[in-house]
């Protein structure tokens, strides 16, 4: 092993040791503990990180390291949650003091924040996460998962700034999101243009690179293209983009006039108030943005109300299988799959000016059914039914193939020999909930382990020393016993 390898992997087999008492403590309900150790194990995951980072390690030993890290903060999390909870119940039954003081409430079990280990700082903070995670069932873990697919740390700072959006999808920074260009997939494309049609002209005024634009110009559509920043992208015409923000824009003068119809993916940062203004001063005749489910959720935005509830859609289609992720333009690390449900918000202006007809239609597609579909003719309007499933047919297939057991063994056996290391017996099981894997996976571990002599199965071990019994003989298929005095390599 070189010198770079060593900066994460020396590291490897006692973090995850503490990870996983961390989370024994969180599971047996010490909070505090499970905390403090997960807050340790957090540090020096991420400082493991920043040194494979500096001397430019692989990619690999990289992601290790953050995934750490990622599990750290997990637990942390929500060990601070389960805190926050039940100093939120002491302070309703009246138990909990001002900070360093008893002798403002009288009674028994009376206790500071001091003692609890929690000060009014992480108390509030952690309260904000909490009714984030109630909103959001999963929330934390989503936005770590995102985090970790885009390739950016899994740190507290974007937990804590994720806590503070309406929509959970903004996790990362106004520097590392850079123009918030995450390009449309051609999936989400293929799908609107075989469900909606048009007018023959539209616009589209986050272009981008031109994910939305070619789609529509290969379905016949002639597109208006603008973005806030000059990528040099024309249409198959000549017509170079127009440069602008698109809240700063203008629409048809006349107030009865009825504006283009627009399709875009707009940036999720500003998604509110660029619905808001699309609706408010283009007035389009139809309008289709690709959006977070979530965006269907939320009270507090003004904006967010106004093109909900005062002019809410007429259609909106969400994706029973998960769109293929879309990554932040200049992302060159590994192509995950997403973690974030999307659907196309469809607003269809009314006769006499407004949109909508009462609740707006919920209708549930995979796009998975419309990869070869036809569009629909432009300039014709109107929208079809998608199509449907017989019964018995899985709608909620996997949008992406697992990798065989051959590929995650070659992924995870560094994992599993760390993990394996120091121990003198060691289960399917217990591989299966260290690594979180796949039992397949971890069967395939174990025997991989076999080959290099690392262990040896149970049954071979009281051949060989049958005056000392670690594991149960009948347990050869899934359990396996290391020699006396042995140690991994």
């Amino acid at each position: 092993m070189n010198a770079v390898a060593q900066i994460v992997a020396e590291p490897t087999a006692d973090l995850l040791v503490t990870l996983e008492r961390a989370r024994a403590l969180l599971d047996d309900g010490d909070l505090a503990a499970a905390r403090l150790i997960a807050g340790v194990a957090y540090d020096q995951a991420k400082a493991a990180a920043g040194s494979a980072e500096k001397v430019k390690a692989s990619r690999q030993l990289i992601d290790k390291a953050r995934r750490m890290q990622a599990d750290a903060l997990f637990i942390e999390t929500h060990a601070t949650i389960r805190m926050a909870d039940a100093v939120d119940e002491a302070q309703a039954r009246g138990q909990v003091a001002r900070p360093g003081r008893k002798s403002n409430i009288s009674g028994d079990n009376i206790f500071t924040l001091d003692e609890v280990g929690l000060d009014a700082q992480h108390l509030h903070q952690a309260r904000k996460v909490r009714n984030a995670e109630r909103a959001e069932p999963g929330f934390v873990d989503r936005v770590i998962s995102v985090r970790l697919s885009e390739g950016l740390e899994p740190s507290r700072a974007s937990l804590k700034k994720a806590a503070g959006h309406a929509i959970g999808t903004k996790t990362a920074t106004k520097d590392e999101r850079g123009e918030d260009l995450y390009e449309t997939p051609i999936e989400a494309m293929r799908t609107l243009l075989a469900l909606e049609s048009f007018s023959g002209g539209v616009l589209e005024p986050s272009v981008g690179k031109g994910a939305i634009l070619r789609p529509l110009e290969d379905a016949g559509y002639a597109v208006m293209i603008s973005d806030l920043v000059d990528r040099g992208i024309a249409t198959r015409h000549g017509e170079l983009q127009q440069v602008g923000d698109f809240l700063l824009s203008t629409g048809p003068s006349k107030l009865w006039s009825v504006g283009r119809d627009i399709v875009t993916n707009p940036p999720y940062g500003v998604a509110n108030a660029y619905a808001a203004h699309a609706l408010r001063e283009h007035r389009p005749g139809k309008m289709a943005l690709l959006l977070n489910w979530n965006f269907a959720a939320g009270f507090e935005d003004v904006d967010r109300c106004f093109v909900m509830d005062e002019c809410p859609p007429s259609r909106i289609y969400v994706f029973t299988r998960r769109l293929p992720m879309m990554h932040r333009d200049g992302w060159d690390g590994p192509k995950a799959s997403s973690q974030m449900n999307c659907a196309w918000f469809v607003w269809e202006r009314n006769h006499e000016g407004s949109y909508g007809d009462g609740y707006p239609q919920m209708i549930r597609v995979d796009w998975k059914a419309y990869e070869a579909a036809e569009p629909l003719a432009p300039g014709t309007g109107g929208h079809v039914a998608p199509i449907g499933f017989k019964p018995g047919v899985d709608e909620f297939a996997r949008e992406t193939p697992r990798k065989s057991v051959e590929e995650r063994v070659g992924e995870d056996l560094d994992d599993a020999i760390a993990f394996a290391s120091g121990r003198d017996s060691l289960s399917v099981a217990e591989l299966r909930k260290g690594l979180g894997i796949r039992n397949s996976v971890a069967e395939a571990l174990m025997a991989a382990m076999i080959k290099r002599g690392m262990f040896h199965t149970a049954a071979d071990y009281e051949r060989t020393r049958p005056s000392t019994t670690l594991l149960d003989a009948e347990s050869t298929s899934d359990a396996l016993a290391k020699p006396m005095g042995e140690r991994a390599c």
